[in-house]
């Protein structure tokens, strides 16, 4: 994935936070700079992989299959002694004609909750033992408080408000209702680990290799100096 074309989704997705009048800690804003010059007290940062992320799933065509988000707190399985914080929170962006990619979660339950925008829709199945998709069985959901059963592979539908809980081991995925816009979308969840915690059906990349054709506006949660800018 190009730098401009991560540059241009940040910018983006800042422009729409910014649209709705939603304030995000200072840390978003520290430019590639000013990491440089951040010490160990911002290690949570850094070690809970807090800040930006953007992805084209290793599939080099962002504006079909892609998200653009933001890790606003989020606590580490792997640290807990030093990070006891069981939860986490996000920000999404996906563009209407963006599609993220079939997967569950091994360990986070989530919810996700439109923002703002357009529709959202989520289309869920089951996971099966051996960890494939259950064509076949009844999802059960809950849906803002109320619970509703549907056949495998139905596509949710949230409009702006509307929010759907996501167990472990659920499969689902994400896309734009055509023709409603760009949507922000909310997620709070326990903690968040993109680096383990995500079954992609079929398999795709998560974290982008990255051609550098301009400098960074930002930089990724993968991508901090360590304290004192090495």
């Amino acid at each position: 994935m190009k730098r401009s074309e991560i540059n241009r989704a940040l910018a983006q997705m800042e422009k729409m936070i910014s649209d709705y009048r939603i304030s995000l800690p200072p840390f978003a804003y520290f430019t590639p700079e000013e990491w440089k010059t951040k010490g160990h007290d911002y290690d949570e940062v850094r070690e809970n992989m807090l800040g930006w992320d953007i992805t084209d799933y290793g599939l080099g065509d962002f504006d079909k299959v892609g998200f653009s988000l933001i890790t606003i707190r989020n606590g580490n399985q792997k640290m807990s002694d030093k990070y006891p914080k069981p939860y986490a929170e996000k920000l999404l962006f996906l563009k209407e004609g963006q599609y993220s990619p079939n997967h569950f979660h091994w360990f986070k339950m989530e919810d996700i909750i439109n923002r703002g925008g357009g529709n959202l829709l989520i289309r869920v199945y089951n996971s099966l033992p051996d960890e494939e998709i259950d064509r076949e069985s009844d999802v059960v959901l809950h849906l803002d408080g109320r619970e509703v059963t549907v056949p495998a592979g139905s596509q949710i539908r949230l409009t702006p408000g509307e929010s759907i809980s996501i167990t472990r081991r659920l499969y689902h995925d994400f896309e734009v209702e055509k023709g409603t816009g760009d949507i922000l979308i909310g997620e709070v969840s326990q903690c968040n680990d993109d680096s383990n915690d995500n079954r992609f059906n079929p398999p795709v990349g998560r974290f982008p290799e990255i051609e550098e054709d301009e400098a960074p506006l930002r930089l990724l949660c993968n991508e901090y100096p360590l304290a004192g800018g090495t």
